[in-house]
């Protein structure tokens, strides 16, 4: 498996990495209390770590969810988050027609699970160049994951993750197959594990989504054992009051407690396996 650079200070590969921050932007001095906190907790854990947040959910459970702000606003906030904290930012890109504008600011851009299978989307994001992050499908098999390798290494792009984030068990459920890791691995690029959306309850609250958080830390921790590059979590100072995704949000505390116990687990298994 190749590193991937991302950066001066972000090599997905080097060492463990942190992708974190809240489900969707809310306003611009949330995301700077978030990344500020999480820059200086992964800089004395000596791990990278790279900013997340969506300009818009597309995929909300209800019509009436907040969306976020926007592509323009949100990908002015991301970009100030960029440059005022020199960290790479993660997006989600929903459709082909977004990528190249998202490329202007992301440095990683990232393809929703629902949407793993879109081609052209998977294309264009591939075609800027940048690092895509591509999440497993809730029905996709971990082995089928090498078409959407494929199809962005077709496009002249050797720059892809995979992130797992739970496989559809009945309804409203979410389990994770830790085979999956290990079999993603073997695909020959980084895998990252959502220890956030792993743990939730889809369309589980009726007109939104619920969340069982206390589960992350157990399976943040199964995840570091079996072997992973990156853990991907959503975070916020306050999960209920949060606007996208509360019920599996990590606050500040609970982050550092998760990270602590996946960075000693990754160092004791001989770090990306």
């Amino acid at each position: 498996m190749n590193n991937i650079v991302i950066s001066e200070n972000v090599v997905i590969g080097k060492k463990l990495t942190l992708i974190g921050g809240p489900c969707v932007v809310e306003s611009l001095e949330m995301c700077k209390t978030i990344a500020a906190y999480l820059q200086e907790l992964c800089a004395a854990m000596d791990v990278q770590y790279m900013f997340k947040a969506s300009f818009d959910k597309a995929n909300r459970s209800s019509v009436k969810s907040f969306r976020g702000p926007g592509i323009e606003e949100g990908l002015e906030i991301l970009g100030k988050i960029r440059s005022s904290f020199a960290l790479p930012v993660v997006t989600d890109v929903h459709e082909a027609h977004q990528a190249a504008q998202c490329a202007e600011v992301a440095d990683v851009l990232q393809i929703p699970a629902f949407l793993c299978r879109q081609t052209d989307l998977v294309a264009a994001c591939a075609a800027t160049g940048k690092t895509v992050n591509i999440k497993k499908g809730q029905f996709m098999a971990p082995e089928d994951m090498r078409c959407a390798i494929e199809k962005v290494q077709d496009s002249g792009n050797d720059k892809v993750m995979l992130t797992e984030r739970g496989t559809s068990f009945g309804y409203h459920n979410l389990v994770v197959d830790m085979r999956g890791l290990a079999i993603m691995r073997e695909l020959g690029v980084p895998v990252v594990f959502d220890a956030t959306h792993s743990v939730q309850l889809p369309g589980g609250l009726g007109n939104v989504s619920g969340g069982r958080r206390e589960f992350i830390r157990p399976l943040a921790r199964a995840a570091a054992a079996v072997g992973i590059d990156a853990l991907f979590t959503e975070v916020h100072p306050e999960p209920e009051k949060a606007l996208s995704d509360g019920p599996n949000s990590l606050d500040f505390a609970m982050l550092k407690t998760v990270l602590q116990e996946v960075k000693a687990i990754y160092d004791l298994t001989g770090k990306n396996q």
